[in-house]
């Protein structure tokens, strides 16, 4: 699969101007970039930690990926993302070992990413993500 290094961590937020201040006036983060990503129902912010990233992440609808999580869990962290060469090319070879997927195929995501899902029953609980840059 070829990981090179850790591209995110995603936490999920009830409000994204709230958790926003608590990075930037508690922790002394700046906030770089807000995009909202339509087909996912979630508005984002990114704060660069290092060379890692955190994508803070607000639902924009209850039944996206983040309301129905936050419903069920609470906020709190989401998934754990990681940079790969070829998104697709890394999710053919997770399910080739055996690894369950919520994305056969990569899909477009915030900053332009190449973005594919590992599903967390095959990942010891934790939601992985694979990603790459656009070529």
């Amino acid at each position: 699969m070829n990981i090179s290094h850790i591209e995110h961590i995603g936490i999920a937020v009830d409000n994204l101007e709230e958790s926003i201040k608590y990075y930037e006036g508690v922790l002394g983060l700046k906030c770089y970039a807000i995009e909202e990503v339509v087909d996912q129902k979630v508005k984002t912010a990114f704060f660069l930690v290092g060379s890692t990233k955190i994508e803070l992440l607000e639902s924009t609808s209850p039944d996206g990926p983040i309301g129905k999580f936050i419903a069920k869990k609470g906020p709190g962290m989401h998934h754990m993302a990681f940079a790969v060469k070829d998104t697709d090319e890394a999710l053919k070879k997770a399910e080739e070992r055996g690894v369950r997927l919520i994305d056969k195929v990569s899909r477009k995501g915030a900053e332009g990413l190449n973005i594919g899902f590992l599903h967390p029953k095959s990942t010891n609980g934790v939601l992985t993500e694979l990603c790459s840059k656009k070529e």
